[in-house]
């Protein structure tokens, strides 16, 4: 003889369903929340990077651009300050694009902040008959202490050139000082102020 059986109930399975999603909801909340705290921050850190960098590119640029002609030889840049003038050759107006890639101390969150600034930078000098493609041009990274007065430092060109970008540069910007530049809109803007100086 067989004893009747219950049926299952229908109704505890519809509660428990709203009930597992709602905790299911919870725990993706939780994970969600700190997840999307971490991204605003580091969104909120990157941009205040990229706010510092642009202030210290104009910064350097300015530094390069107004320096002296024996200013830039001790950067060791060969802008032809030391030809005759006359014969049709005249000294233009340095022109530069600068892009930073690091600073020391490596927690500085302002300029005030900064000692030194390592970055790329391509100088160009204006002159009759060179437009920007056939200017005449130094490149590379360099190191700027920001002081009174500040100091440029260039790796000297020619043999053994990556070794001195190497004592010039730290380590941990190793790989950004031998990438080249990162902002090419900077090389860009300098582009488009040479041809202001020189009309073309």
């Amino acid at each position: 003889m067989h004893e009747p059986v219950d049926p299952i109930p229908a109704e505890p399975a519809r509660v428990a369903a709203p009930a597992r999603r709602a905790r299911i909801a919870t725990l993706v909340a939780l994970v969600l929340v700190p997840v999307a705290g971490a991204a605003l921050i580091v969104a909120g850190h990157q941009a205040r990077r990229h706010e510092l960098e642009g202030r210290l590119a104009v910064l350097v640029t300015g530094l390069l651009e107004g320096a002296t002609a024996d200013e830039h030889r001790g950067h060791g840049h060969d802008f032809g300050h030391d030809r005759p003038r006359g014969a049709g050759y005249e000294v233009g107006r340095v022109v530069c694009a600068v892009d930073p890639f690091g600073v020391e101390p490596a927690g500085a969150a302002t300029v005030a902040d900064v000692e030194w600034v390592y970055a790329h930078h391509m100088c160009a000098i204006t002159g009759p008959g060179a437009g920007w493609a056939r200017s005449v041009r130094a490149s590379g990274p360099i190191a700027v202490r920001l002081g009174d007065p500040p100091v440029v430092r260039v790796p000297e060109p020619g043999a053994g050139y990556p070794e001195r970008v190497r004592r010039l540069i730290p380590e941990r910007h190793h790989a950004a000082a031998f990438g080249g530049f990162g902002d090419e809109d900077a090389i860009e803007t300098a582009r488009r102020r040479f041809a202001v100086a020189t009309g073309r």
